[in-house]
């Protein structure tokens, strides 16, 4: 029997994200009932594995059911990324046969430039420059990227379709320019054009609000969400009802052992979910109980090393010292004046290095000048792997 757990993928139940959902039909039911834009980006916040990617893609395709052309970009570490959205806008309009056959033209990405159903459709060119800080290069991509956002969303409420939604996931990663840009045609977008029915969603690490205000001004009206972990409720919800499809229980202990163990965090729960399908292979009518659940540890814990091993090579030696001292201090946060005591150092030349970890989505500020881990496990993976301030790579 196919295992109903998918850890990194959608998941089949996206539990416990109602409230979040409603805030993207909200923008997305604007843009269909009026015709103009959702208003300024909604940007999800939270650490990996809280399902800020699952809660985008979940959002595309119910946009997709009610009459939206969807477009999904990725961000990559300093890379920039508009040449991909005018790619997808492209590729989308093509296979949703917005542009009658006989009007389809090329799309030139090194001039970040599209013509696509001339006269009637969009046209848009600029030269693209990303890498370049000239101002008048800046204003010619924000109005090409401007007018192929305006006439791709409406050339598709022209058709009958509600409008156009850009998804991005991965916001805290791009190049600055390419934010910019985007920032600044929807900036304009929402203040001249009522008649551009057109949404920006997107998620990213918290250090995204830095990033985007950096960027631009008009980041700064923002709605900015943070995705709390799973209540237990939900959390039970998301591992249950999968199994339950296919004819399979599990015992109240068992899913009381799941929860307890994903501490909320979405991706563990399809982790351990999916672990202990595969050690119990049960057919219909079976109940997983708590035996299976730790039969599966085992496979947990490998994959969940893979990953916190690859945490901990993207840091610098002076980062892996200090995230060696948070881990063996033992609690939950850590203040700065604890850390700065563990190596050694002055509190003050600890702020580039708590920055770039919390930029990698390592560790998060908990309030009062204290950091813990993003994600759980990560402080015991590091206490069973090295010895207290050695800030030597863990053996994996």
């Amino acid at each position: 029997m196919r295992n109903p757990y998918t850890p990194g993928e959608l998941p089949r139940v996206l539990a416990g994200r109602e409230d979040q959902q409603h805030r993207i039909r909200g923008v997305l039911s604007r843009v269909s009932a009026y015709g103009e834009t959702g208003g300024p980006p909604v940007v999800f916040l939270g650490p990996r594995g809280v399902g800020k990617t699952s809660l985008l893609r979940e959002a595309q395709r119910d946009a997709d059911e009610h009459g939206f052309l969807t477009v999904w970009v990725s961000c990559h570490h300093g890379a920039p990324f508009l040449p991909d959205l005018v790619s997808r806008v492209d590729h989308a309009l093509r296979e949703a046969d917005v542009v009658a056959k006989g009007d389809r033209r090329s799309l030139r990405l090194d001039e970040i430039a599209v013509e696509i159903g001339v006269p009637t459709g969009v046209k848009v060119s600029a030269r693209a420059a990303p890498d370049e800080g000239d101002g008048a290069e800046t204003g010619a991509r924000v109005s090409a990227l401007e007018d192929l956002l305006h006439g791709t969303a409406t050339r598709v409420r022209e058709r009958g379709g509600s409008g156009l939604l850009v998804l991005v996931d991965e916001l805290h990663a791009p190049s600055r320019t390419d934010l910019a840009v985007l920032l600044n045609a929807m900036q304009n977008l929402a203040g001249g054009r009522e008649d551009s029915p057109f949404a920006l969603v997107c998620a990213g690490l918290p250090s995204s609000v830095a990033v985007l205000t950096r960027a631009a001004t008009f980041a700064e009206r923002s709605t900015f969400v943070t995705l709390p972990p799973l209540a237990p409720e939900a959390a039970a919800q998301a591992v249950g009802e999968p199994a339950e499809e296919l004819g399979v229980g599990w015992t109240g202990p068992a899913l009381t052992e799941v929860v307890e163990r994903a501490q909320g965090f979405p991706y563990l729960l399809q982790v351990l979910a999916h672990a202990t399908w595969q050690s119990a292979s049960p057919v219909a009518g079976d109940r997983l109980g708590v035996a299976d659940v730790r039969a599966g540890l085992p496979l947990v814990e490998a994959q969940l090393d893979a990953m916190f091993a690859a945490r901990w090579g993207a840091a610098t030696p002076l980062e892996q010292h200090l995230l060696t001292v948070m881990a063996h201090a033992g609690s939950a946060s850590v203040t700065r004046a604890e850390i700065a005591a563990g190596m050694g150092r002055s509190t003050q030349s600890l702020g580039m290095p708590r920055e770039r970890l919390i930029d990698k989505g390592i560790v998060e500020p908990a309030g009062h000048g204290r950091l813990r881990f993003t994600m759980p496990g990560f402080a015991e993976y590091l206490r069973a792997t090295t010895a207290t301030g050695d800030a030597s790579r863990p053996s994996t």
